[in-house]
Order: C-alpha cells, then structure tokens, then sequence
C-alpha cells in the first residue's frame, strides 16, 4: 500500500508539470524553474508562454509548475504545487504566485532555494506570494508577517516590497510602463521602447535603498490603450532589480515587475523587459540583445485576467508541446 502511494505522488508530481527544453542559444545548460499559481492574472497562462520563447528561441531548460486541484487540473490559486523539487538543481526561480499556504513539503524546496541565495524573477502578486498562518512551519514567508526575523515575509525580504496595495482602480485602469531616462543603457533596457500598455493597473510600489528603478507605472483613465494618462496619479516605482543575501551569504539578484498579466504580455516592449529582465537574474545580462527574438511559440490567446477567471480542465500535460495553444478551450 505504502508503495502505491508513493507511486501515485509521483506520477502526480510529473504530471503537474511541463518542461520545454530548448537546445540552441545563450541558455543553453541554464534551468529555469517556473512557480505558478495566482488566483486573479493568469500566470498559468503567462507563464508558459514566456517559458516557451526562453526555451525555443533561446536554449533555456524551463520547466513550468503548476497549482493543481485533486484531479491535476491547473487551478488558479490551488496551494498544491508538485515538482518544487526542481528547485533543488536549479539556475534561476520565477514566481508568480499569490496568498499561497502550501504544505510543508513543498513550501522546504521554495525556503531552501531562498536560503542558498538563488536568483529570482517575480511577477505581479508575487510581493504577496504567501499568505500563512502564524502558527505555520513557514510563517515567517507570509506577506503579513511581523516578526523582527523576517520582517513582512518573502515580498519584503527578496523581491523588495510586499502587498501594499492598488495604485488605481484595479480592473478599471491600464497603465502606462514609463521607462526610467536615467537608465536607459542597462542591459534590461536593451531594444525596449518607451510607453508600453499593461491591462494590469499599478501597485503602490515603495523604492528602498538597494533599488534600482527601471521603469515607473502611470495609471491610465481606462484600460484602452489609447486611454490618457490620469493626472491625479504621478508615476510610481513598477520594474526594478535588487539583491537578496540567502541564508549561506550568497547575493542573489532579483529582477521585479508589478505587471505580468496574461495580456500584458501582448505588448511587445513589456514582454521584451520581462524576457531581458530573466536573462539578468540568470547572469546572462551580456547575452541580451536588443533585436533577440520574443515572439510567442504557439498561439497564446490570453484569457482576461479577473477573480476565478482562469479556463477549467486543462491539465499541464496540455501544454507540453510547443505548439499547444494557451489556453485550449475546454
């Protein structure tokens, strides 16, 4: 019995999970780890596709996790994620997750990689990845989290700013990506434009010491993307890279977009920054190139991002092939 079960884990673990393995490129020998589960912007859609066009067009070894539900059906927001296990050999995390309580055994690959000091990419609600209760194993990752040893958890600690709420109306109001003029030559910037549209609206992002700010977020009135610019709310700080110190000493680079939205990733210069902005943090800032290719493997129509919005019965396994559309209609 013991045995079947173990069995059944496993086959469960490979399961909720896809790896694209790309052959020719900068990333070549790099593994990139996906951590995916949000409840609200579809990261189970954006992720894949940026994993895609890392793998395919650019070498990277990326295997995607997913939060599934008993029946291994990607579901948005399910704390199950299998296969963290991956982060044990990993070169570079990106996480997209929100107000995540995941049991012990996996959360320990997601505290161990942190504690090695790994490099890590963060997405949208990934300032608020974990929401834990007090009286947890790992409580200290919750994004309210008030003790003196880990100050506002895993948000705070790593990317730099935990949940500190909308900036706008979210779900009424696109913004506008505003590129940092003091910071055009950094390799993140490489072959971006100016302006780019997100659907997702701004978070109140605080710059701290240690920041470096790439690009501000300007609320629009509307989410058109030929909305004007609200004028009752300056730009704040949106994009920025940091360090970390994990746990052995290790510096670990982080890069961090308070966008990330299914659909944001439509407009060519915010996908152009997020594909830059995972090249730095995998040390390969010297391989960007401002023509290198972004265009999405596959079809990718993306679902709009709201609460439970996410496409049902679609397992990984559904995802695998390069060519499979995100999201298949089910």
């Amino acid at each position: 019995m013991k045995y079947l079960i173990l069995l059944a884990l496993s086959i469960m673990s490979a399961t909720a999970q896809i790896t694209y393995q790309g052959t020719e490129g900068p990333g070549k020998g790099k593994h990139i780890v996906f951590v995916t589960s949000d409840h609200e912007y579809r990261a189970e859609e954006s992720c894949p596709a940026l994993a895609r066009i890392l793998a395919k067009h650019h070498g990277f070894k990326c295997t995607v996790l997913f939060g599934v539900n008993e029946q291994g059906e990607i579901t948005a927001g399910a704390s199950n994620i299998q296969g963290l296990e991956a982060l044990q050999e990993a070169d570079l995390m990106v996480i997209f997750t929100r107000f995540l309580n995941l049991p012990d055994e996996q959360m320990k690959h997601i505290v161990d990689y942190v504690d090695r000091g790994g490099p890590v990419v963060g997405f949208r609600t990934s300032s608020h990845a974990f929401k834990i209760p007090a009286d947890a194993t790992y409580a200290r990752y919750s994004y309210n989290y008030k003790g003196a040893d880990y100050e506002k958890g895993f948000g705070h600690q790593v990317l730099g700013n935990t949940w500190v709420g909308h900036y706008g109306k979210n779900h009424k109001q696109g913004t506008r990506i505003q590129l940092i003029p003091s910071q055009q030559e950094h390799p993140i910037l490489r072959g971006v434009k100016d302006g780019a549209f997100c659907h997702a609206g701004g978070y109140n992002g605080v710059a701290r010491e240690g920041f470096t700010v790439l690009a501000n977020s300007q609320p629009m009135v509307s989410m058109k993307k030929d909305a004007k610019l609200d004028a009752k709310k300056p730009p704040v700080p949106c994009t920025w890279t940091r360090h970390y110190t994990g746990k052995n000493g290790t510096q670990g680079r982080v890069f961090h977009s308070t966008q990330g939205a299914s659909e944001d990733l439509l407009d060519d210069n915010y996908r152009r920054m997020a594909i830059n902005g995972i090249f730095w943090a995998a040390g390969l800032e010297k391989e960007i190139k401002a023509d290198a290719d972004v265009s999405f493997v596959g079809d990718y129509k993306p679902s709009t991002f709201r609460q439970a919005g996410h496409v049902k019965g679609v397992k990984p396994s559904d995802l695998a092939d390069f060519d499979s559309p995100i999201m298949p209609k089910k």
